[in-house]
């Protein structure tokens, strides 16, 4: 019996994500880092700390060694020439979401991916996570009936130290483009393309030139509306991060709560519990309800992600989450952005994915 090799991954970034996804190489058997680009003396004396080779650019370390796989886990502005780079040099990568700071980039990306056939995979972890598998699972059957509506809590806190970094101060460095992104490939996902954004924002309890508050409402082609509540500057438990402990910096909840319900003709699933409410007859509200509750294990969306990556790059596998994939959620989520800048409802024609 052959023993397959591990898959050697370059890490392009040593900044907060780039050091989560070297831990989670660290623990893996099927996979191990072949070297760390990052340009910075910090990025240089970390690198050289938990002993991987260091290189300044890309450059340089394709010329060290060629590896089977990359991660790109830098500032989103750089992530085009990074990836366009890499493709050119046939090397499947995963780029860290936003797959790009802009549409025109995101597309480049995309297309160069699907003229050369060299996958590229863009890192919502989330539909990695088996609540999230197991609610795709649910809903594609068609337990809940037509999705009507969603209601989606992204509450939290961001300690001060957070924003001394300049850009995190600035547009595009907020909750919106950081965080809400994941919400919204998670509703993609889940319920179904979006066909229109309104939204407003507010910088008020900071006065930071970024947003910290966001109230959101979305239609879906399907007719679907969905609402949702964003702010890092607030004291509360309703975050998907904080309730269901993909990241170990975290601690654990208190009291589970409901970050997310998504209420259909046939039934509704509130997650991360991941209960099935339904009537136990015909739909009424006179007639008792019934909760469902799916058991799942428990399991790193990181590392689900990493396996993905290994086996896209070995060509056993297709990517969770394509380069297309990436680009239509950049592009809803960056209508989030216009909509509250211009106060006027944003249009998502089918046609502009393509």
């Amino acid at each position: 019996m052959t023993v397959q090799s591990p898959t050697r991954i370059l890490l392009a970034g040593a900044g907060a994500i780039g050091r989560l996804h070297f831990r989670e190489i660290q623990e893996c058997k099927f996979c191990k880092l072949s070297g760390i680009v990052e340009p910075t003396s910090v990025g240089q004396k970390w690198a050289e700390g938990v002993g991987v080779p260091w290189f300044a650019d890309l450059d340089s370390a394709l010329a060290h060694e060629k590896p089977d796989a990359a991660i790109v886990a830098t500032p989103n502005h750089t992530h085009r020439s990074l990836a366009l780079h890499l493709i050119e040099e046939r090397i499947v990568t995963l780029v860290e979401k936003p797959i790009a700071g802009t549409i025109e980039d995101a597309s480049e990306i995309a297309t160069a991916s699907e003229k050369a056939g060299v996958p590229v995979l863009v890192g919502h972890h989330r539909r990695h996570n088996p609540i999230i598998r197991n609610a795709h699972e649910i809903i594609s059957r068609g337990a809940s009936g037509q999705i009507v509506s969603v209601s989606l809590l992204a509450l939290f806190h961001k300690p001060e130290e957070y924003f001394k970094v300049n850009w995190r101060r600035e547009p595009g460095g907020g909750p919106i483009l950081i965080n809400l992104i994941h919400e919204i490939d998670v509703i993609r996902h889940l319920c179904g393309e979006i066909s229109s954004v309104h939204a407003m924002t507010s910088n008020r309890t900071r006065s930071f030139e970024v947003e910290d508050t966001a109230a959101v409402l979305l239609r879906l082609d399907n007719g679907a509306l969905v609402t949702i509540s964003l702010s890092d500057c607030v004291s509360s438990p309703w975050s998907w991060d904080l309730q269901v402990g993909e990241i170990d910096s975290y601690p654990a909840p208190v009291t589970p709560v409901t970050t997310m319900v998504i209420s259909g003709t046939e039934g509704s699933i509130s997650l991360p519990s991941l209960d099935f409410w339904s009537y136990r007859g015909k739909p009424d509200w006179y007639e008792p309800l019934t909760r469902e509750t799916t058991g799942y294990r428990k399991e790193s969306p990181y590392i689900a992600q990493l396996s993905n990556l290994c086996a896209v790059s070995r060509g056993e596998a297709v990517p969770v989450v394509d380069a297309r994939e990436g680009l239509r959620t950049l592009r809803a989520t960056l209508a989030v952005a216009e909509s509250a800048r211009t106060g006027k409802s944003v249009h998502i024609p089918s046609c502009s994915f393509e």
